[in-house]
């Protein structure tokens, strides 16, 4: 049901990560092309890691349903790397099913292996599914914390200072 992905899964990625930028109403911010999460997923110095989500039963088994795209992270306080998940999507017709808790299963998996000591994320404060998703598998929001992004115009001004 959850396997790693390879560089044939590149179109089905790109195609997921517009669907989920459309849902989270951003689609025109969606500019990465198929060559570019080809070269951070696959290139010759990987960025980030992916893992594909397949329907496994009916007419449909086999076929990506959802993916999840992650990269290490690191906690100074805590000395170890972590995961960060920058995409969790499961296409609306396979929803229910069970991909997204076994993607995040397999990513929680994989920092237990590796001893890793936190996977995080970010959800839109409206995605009420999705949060209620994720709470009901014991993760927990960090509302000390804001996020904060530099960004088109604003970081070409501070990179250029």
């Amino acid at each position: 049901m959850i396997r790693t992905a390879t560089p044939d899964d590149v179109p089905v990625i790109h195609a997921m990560i517009r669907e989920l930028a459309d849902y989270e109403k951003a689609l025109h911010e969606a500019r990465a092309s198929e060559e570019q999460l080809r070269e951070a997923l696959f290139g010759e110095r990987p960025a980030a890691y992916a893992h594909i989500a397949e329907a496994d039963e009916g007419e449909a088994s086999g076929e990506p349903v959802g993916f999840a795209l992650w990269f290490l992270n690191f906690s100074t306080w805590r000395g170890v790397h972590g995961i960060y998940l920058e995409d969790l999507y499961v296409r609306p017709s396979a929803r229910g099913g069970g991909h997204g808790k076994a993607l995040l299963t397999e990513l929680a998996r994989l920092c237990v292996e590796r001893e890793y000591e936190r996977l995080e994320w970010s959800v839109l404060n409206w995605n009420t599914p999705s949060i209620e998703f994720y709470e009901a598998m014991g993760a927990r929001p960090q509302d000390e914390w804001t996020v904060y992004r530099l960004t088109d115009e604003a970081l070409k001004v501070v990179g250029a200072a």
